[in-house]
């Protein structure tokens, strides 16, 4: 199978964004893109933990339902969530229903206050993490720099951080560019991680 396809406007792209318009505008818009802001870090990796044993579509469908279940994913807020809002978030039909993920998310806030006070942000943290730039992107699942920031965020008290998990969030939030050779975006994505570093 080509690792593209023609995209509707006649460009090519990354081949798994050919399900639905959904995936297409989050491939062209947000995915690969480099991502410095604390809480949109925090939102991703929490999202690709519910995203455990399902799709992203599902995920992504439900996204704007989570911001509002989630305080918008602002960990200051989420750290302080208590048994009632656990009981309230496993009331909460528009998002995923699973008690081990949602405390894991309250968890993982506590513990991005506290590496925010030991590193000085989020984005300090996950940026020391990204890999040298490699060329092509691939389908692989998980990489070495996953497995060991998965260890790391382990060993820090996080929670549902697998490596295949942390390597998804480093696909998405930029750390890695996975654009296949060819796709339209890719060279986008490059020229933004480039600006990212250079800045």
């Amino acid at each position: 199978m080509s690792r593209l396809f023609t995209a509707p406007d006649g460009r090519p792209r990354c081949h798994w964004c050919a399900a639905t318009d959904g995936y297409l505008a989050y491939h062209d818009r947000e995915w690969g893109f480099p991502v410095t802001d604390d809480r949109r870090l925090f939102e991703k990796l929490s999202l690709e933990g519910f995203q455990s044993g399902l799709s992203w579509l599902t995920i992504l469908n439900k996204r704007e339902n989570f911001r509002a279940a989630f305080a918008g994913f602002d960990f200051h807020q989420v750290a302080r969530f208590t048994e009632d809002d656990v009981l309230r978030l496993l009331g909460d039909a528009g998002i995923v229903r699973h008690r081990g993920k949602i405390e894991a998310v309250i968890n993982n806030a506590q513990r991005a206050l506290e590496m925010v006070k030991a590193e000085g942000s989020l984005s300090t943290f996950f940026w020391r993490h990204a890999p040298a730039p490699v060329t092509g992107g691939g389908p692989v699942s998980e990489t070495a720099e996953s497995r060991a920031l998965s260890k790391e965020l382990k060993k820090l008290g996080w929670k549902f951080v697998g490596p295949t998990t942390v390597y998804s969030f480093m696909q998405a939030m930029g750390l890695v560019n996975d654009h296949v050779l060819g796709c339209v975006v890719r060279d986008e994505v490059e020229r933004a991680r480039a600006a990212f570093r250079l800045g």
